[in-house]
């Protein structure tokens, strides 16, 4: 993965790519001036940019000053020692929240109202790794040193506690890894942001025990000697997505 830790290009360069990427990841936006005049995301990171740059240099108060000014300003809060890597879209950026030990790689969007916390009062890590093409939905929450591993998609509201695997989705409180669709395939530009399209694991399991009570029916059915149950025709044997989750799936 890489962090903005390691190596880091001009602040020029990297601001170039973070406008980029809003264009690649955001149908609405429309000019670069609209952007860098409207976009609190984009005010966010050009912020913490630098004063991350100030922490690395030992000069504290002053980076927390600014970092607390782009908070203000924004409703984004990146602690100045978060290392977060190229190319990060913060979409809408309300109620964003990135910790002290946090550490983002490239090519990850998050969306407004998701929180990357600790759960430990020590000083050492105590925030989250996003590996490289991570897509966080909007009010998730990841918590802890636990590690995201590359294009994970983490599902709207879900509270994460535990490593996550690449190339899964991860839905639920707690979360839970499901397995996604696609068959490790990925767009031309690495990164999927169907979002919406994500398995629910608890309507799965009702569904099994729906299908589990038609058996046990027409089981029963033909040891009475009785017709068996109207089947249901045109339904979604998996869960109530519809065609969102069960297409192209088995219902079995």
């Amino acid at each position: 993965m890489t962090i903005a830790d390691a190596a880091a290009p001009g602040l020029w360069t990297i601001l170039k790519e973070d406008l980029g990427c809003v264009f690649q990841r955001d149908p609405a936006a429309r000019s670069k001036l609209e952007v860098l005049a409207t976009y609190p995301g984009v005010h966010a990171l050009l912020a913490h940019r630098m004063s991350h740059r100030l922490w690395r240099s030992d000069w504290r108060f002053s980076a927390r000053l600014l970092s607390f000014v782009g908070r203000t300003l924004t409703n984004v809060d990146i602690h100045p020692g978060a290392s977060i890597g190229r190319r990060l879209f913060i979409d809408h950026g309300a109620g964003v929240v990135i910790g002290e030990t946090a550490r983002i790689g490239d090519d990850v969007t998050l969306y407004h109202g998701v929180t990357l916390g600790g759960t430990s009062w020590n000083k050492g890590r105590r925030h989250p790794t996003l590996a490289n093409g991570t897509i966080v939905g909007a009010g998730a929450k990841i918590l802890g040193p636990i590690s995201i591993g590359e294009r994970v998609r983490v599902g709207a509201n879900s509270v994460v506690v535990k490593n996550v695997p690449a190339d899964s989705t991860v839905v639920g409180v707690p979360g839970r890894v499901v397995a996604t669709r696609g068959g490790g395939q990925h767009p031309a530009n690495g990164i999927n942001l169907d979002h919406n399209v994500l398995p629910d694991p608890v309507a799965k399991s009702i569904a099994c025990l729906v299908e589990r009570i038609e058996t046990l029916e027409r089981d029963l059915a033909e040891l009475r000697h009785e017709p068996p149950p109207a089947e249901r025709s045109g339904q979604c044997g998996s869960c109530s997505a519809g065609d969102l989750c069960c297409e192209h799936q088995s219902t079995h």
